[in-house]
């Protein structure tokens, strides 16, 4: 009698512990092996975004997490030769905003000025889009801010509540460190920019959309928040075979109802989204666009 075959071992690159990034890994993971068998997609926890592209560049890591604004510095050579990596999947929506305690006193990003506020982990994108939002609005984390930078992401949450710092910076939906902070005694308020402040941001940085925080996505947060943000990717590395992609984009979106139900953000994965949000649509991997042309969400 035959022996079945082992399954493909796929390593996933996410981030430091207490960010979303380990536990959208976690649950993109899980969704993926359970839909495939045979495939073994692995988390491991990295620095972050700004790690994640070397290490997919260097092959050490098969695919992985990235947040927005590090995919267009990487993918458009920002600063560096632009990367031959692709698109497989878009992850989810990071609106960027800041959150303090509600008895605090401040209210809007001026108020923050001069003050002690956690920006993320050192290598975490969302540190980058802070900083493309502050330039937006004329300001700078090191000259404006006491800026601190976290070996953990995990780390900010407490730091607000005890009130070593007035703000942490962060993004997106059900985002850990923001339910943390609105979960603690004293409650939340997030501060994002006014509509003139987002118009001010986008003429600047025009890759960056409007994005809106839905009402219920942090405990007491009973209305809208408008800001500014980008679109987080699972992107592979350039070599990672097109019938490898293409089992991943088919295990993943069939799984789709199946990933949303483990994680809320996992809802904003879906085939349609890849094809929206990517900057264009020859950086998708042609894997992935395979099995997008045989669902009929590209020609």
């Amino acid at each position: 009698m035959l022996g079945t075959l082992a399954p493909l071992i796929v390593i996933l690159g996410t981030a430091t512990p207490g960010g979303g990034f380990p536990v959208y890994g976690a649950a993109v993971a899980e969704t993926i092996n359970e839909i495939d068998p045979s495939l073994a997609v692995q988390p491991r926890n990295t620095k972050g975004s700004t790690e994640n592209v070397p290490l997919l560049e260097a092959g050490q890591l098969d695919i992985a997490l990235v947040q927005g604004e590090v995919v267009h510095e990487a993918l458009t050579g920002v600063g560096r030769p632009p990367a031959d990596l692709k698109i497989l999947f878009a992850m989810y929506s990071t609106p960027g905003m800041f959150v303090v305690r509600a008895d605090s006193p401040y209210r809007a990003t001026a108020d923050l000025r001069g003050k002690p506020v956690a920006f993320g982990a050192r290598g975490s994108g969302l540190v980058i889009l802070a900083r493309y939002v502050l330039d937006g609005l004329g300001l700078d984390q090191e000259r404006d801010f006491q800026a601190v930078y976290l070996d953990r992401a995990g780390d900010g949450p407490a730091m607000v509540l005890d009130g070593r710092v007035a703000a942490l910076w962060g993004g997106g939906l059900g985002w850990p460190g923001f339910t943390a902070v609105a979960k603690g005694p004293a409650g939340a308020r997030f501060i994002a920019p006014d509509t003139n402040e987002r118009a001010r941001i986008l003429a600047k940085h025009p890759f960056l959309k409007p994005m809106t925080v839905p009402p219920g996505s942090y405990p007491g947060q009973d209305a809208p928040i408008a800001s500014v943000g980008s679109w987080s990717f699972i992107l592979a590395r350039p070599t990672l075979a097109e019938d490898v992609a293409y089992r991943l984009a088919r295990a993943l979106h069939r799984g789709e109802a199946v990933l949303a139900r483990r994680l809320p953000q996992g809802g904003e994965t879906t085939a349609g989204n890849t094809v929206a949000a990517a900057p264009r649509p020859e950086l998708i991997h042609p894997g992935v666009l395979r099995y997008l042309r045989e669902i009929g969400v590209v020609r």
